[in-house]
C-alpha cells in the first residue's frame, strides 16, 4: 500500500483510461491502481430498491427504480464475483438499496459463499432480517452491518419514514442468535437531527457488546439538499465519548483497509468506530470497488464514471474480458474523492442507487 496519497484532488478522472497510463496498466497479478493501493474487497450492490425511505438518502416519494430486467441476475452476479475472487478479491459485501427485499437472496448468498471469498457479509436496514437471519448464516453468510440512526422509536420514524425501531432491534437480536458476528450498527449522524444521541449509542453499544459506528453524513442524498454544515465531524464524536468513558485505538494489522477508526473503552466494555469520510478522508489507503445493481463498475462513491461489465456478458464476453473492466476500473481511480476541492461536483446518482 502506498501511505501519505494526497486525498484532495478534485473530481475523479474518466475511468477510461487511455494512452501511455492504460498501456502501463498491469495485465496479470491483484487489481491495483495508479498509487500502489491493492484492492481486496468488493461491494455487491443487488437492487437499488429499498422499503424504506431515510431522509439522508431517499425522497419520501418520487423515486424512479430499475426495471427487474435491467439487474443483473444471480448468475451474472456470481460469474464476475468469481472474476474478482480470482484477481484476488478477497472480502465481498451485499448492498442495496435494501439487499433482502431481493427475492432468492438466501439462495444467492449460498452460492456467493461458494465462490471463497474469506469474508462475506451483508448491510441491511434491519426490517427484513429476523426471519431470514439463521438461513443466511446457513447459506454462508459470516456477518451482518444492521443501520440505526435513532434508539428513540419516535425519531427513528422520523428519519426512516416507514418501519419499526423494535423491528430493528430484534433483528439484531435474531443476527447473533444466528451466529453473524460480530454485529455492527451504523449510525449516520446529521446535525440537529440526532446527534444528541451520541452517547445514548455508545451507552447501547457497552451494553450489548456490539460495535457502534458512526458515519459522516455524505452528499449521496438523492434530493440533493446535503449542507456541509449537516456533518457532525467523526472527531467531536469521539470527543464527546470519551469526556465520559474514555477510549483508545485499537491496533490494527498492518495494510488494514477498513473505513472505519476503531476505539475500545479502556474499562474493556467493548468499542466504536469512527467513519470520518467528509473531515478525514482515508482514500488512501481505500481498498473497494463496487459492482451496481445494474452491472457497471465504480472505483469510488465519489465517481460518476463506471465502466459496464453487463455489456460484457450481453454479448457472451470472456471471464479474460470481465477481468480488464475490473483491471480499468481500479487502475483508473483518483487518489481521493475531491469533496474539499473547489470544482467537486457531487455525485448524480444516490448512495441507495451506486451500493454503500
Amino acid at each position: 500500500m502506498t501511505v501519505g496519497v494526497p486525498v484532495h484532488l478534485g473530481r475523479p478522472r474518466p475511468a477510461s483510461v487511455t494512452g501511455g497510463a492504460l498501456a502501463a496498466m498491469p495485465t496479470a497479478g491483484p487489481l491495483v491502481d495508479t498509487y500502489g493501493r491493492i484492492h481486496t474487497d468488493m461491494r455487491i450492490s443487488v437492487t437499488d430498491r429499498c422499503n424504506l425511505r431515510c431522509t439522508y438518502c431517499m425522497p419520501d416519494d418520487g423515486m424512479s427504480f430499475l426495471p427487474h430486467d435491467r439487474l443483473m441476475t444471480a448468475d451474472q452476479i456470481v460469474r464476475v464475483a468469481r472474476v474478482a475472487r480470482a484477481l484476488g478479491v478477497t472480502s465481498a459485501r451485499l448492498t442495496g438499496g435494501e439487499p433482502l427485499v431481493r427475492r432468492g437472496i438466501v439462495d444467492l448468498v449460498g452460492r456467493l459463499a461458494d465462490v471463497g471469498f474469506a469474508d462475506l457479509a451483508l448491510t441491511t436496514n434491519g426490517t427484513a432480517l429476523a426471519p431470514i437471519a439463521a438461513r443466511l448464516a446457513d447459506a454462508g453468510l459470516r456477518r451482518v452491518n444492521v443501520s440505526c440512526d435513532s434508539l428513540r422509536p419516535d425519531r427513528f420514524a422520523r428519519i426512516r419514514r416507514r418501519g419499526e425501531l423494535a423491528r430493528v432491534l430484534a433483528s439484531m437480536d435474531a443476527a447473533e442468535r444466528a451466529g453473524l458476528a460480530p454485529l455492527k450498527v451504523n449510525v449516520v449522524l446529521v446535525a440537529g437531527v440526532n446527534d444528541d444521541e451520541v452517547l445514548d449509542f455508545a451507552r447501547f453499544g457497552r451494553e450489548t457488546g456490539r460495535v457502534v459506528r458512526f458515519i459522516e453524513y455524505m452528499p449521496l442524498d438523492a434530493d440533493g439538499t446535503w449542507r456541509r454544515d449537516q456533518v457532525v465531524p467523526g472527531a467531536r464524536v469521539l470527543a464527546t465519548i470519551d469526556a465520559l468513558w474514555p477510549l483508545e485505538p485499537v491496533a490494527v494489522a498492518s495494510g488494514d483497509a477498513a473505513p472505519a477508526t476503531r476505539y475500545r473503552f479502556r474499562d474493556g466494555s467493548g468499542e466504536i468506530g469512527i467513519i470520518a469520510s467528509v473531515t478525514q478522508p482515508f482514500c488512501g489507503t481505500c481498498n473497494r470497488l463496487r459492482l451496481t445493481a445494474e452491472g457497471t463498475i465504480r472505483n469510488c462513491l465519489f465517481c460518476d464514471e463506471e465502466l459496464s461489465v453487463a455489456n460484457v456478458l450481453a454479448r457472451g464476453g470472456s471471464d479474460e474480458e470481465l477481468a480488464l473492466v475490473l483491471r480499468r476500473a481500479v487502475w483508473a481511480k483518483r487518489a481521493g474523492h475531491g469533496m474539499d476541492d473547489p470544482g467537486f461536483l457531487r455525485p448524480t446518482r444516490s448512495m441507495s442507487m451506486i451500493g454503500g
